[in-house]
């Protein structure tokens, strides 16, 4: 599957610029932002429908990174790499798959199903598609 499905925040006034991207295996029309924080904090490993997630992210100095964190997830980058090697050190759960570029990040998502990670609006391609985080 090369499609993506695409998230953005409508109700928190966020820069409509970045959004988040999903593998077209994703069936959801819609995900809570409570869902979008859970999975990206490595807390929610599994969908609604029971499909697993597969998260991407990119490296914590990039600033599209830091933009996400901050203004999609309302929380630091640090916040977020403390949250995942706490799991990572403690046993109970991994880090997410850190890609280099933003252009890794698409095609990852794109050929992983249950793929999950973000994007510059601007940067995506006809692969994907736009879906509200309620």
């Amino acid at each position: 599957m090369v499609a993506a499905l695409l998230f953005t925040v409508k109700s928190r006034g966020d820069d409509p610029m970045v959004v988040l991207i999903a593998n077209p295996s994703v069936i959801q029309t819609s995900l809570s932002l409570e869902t979008v924080r859970a999975i990206f904090a490595m807390r929610q490993r599994t969908l609604t429908d029971g499909q697993a997630v597969h998260v991407f992210v990119l490296p914590d100095g990039d600033p599209l990174h830091e933009a996400f964190a901050k203004r999609i997830l309302g929380v630091y980058p640090h916040q977020l790499r403390l949250a995942w090697d706490r799991a990572v050190f403690s046993g109970t759960g991994q880090a997410p798959n850190e890609v280099a570029t933003a252009s890794a990040m698409l095609k990852a998502v794109a050929s992983t199903p249950g793929g999950i990670g973000y994007a510059y609006r601007s940067e995506l391609t006809n692969q994907v598609r736009v879906l509200d985080i309620e």
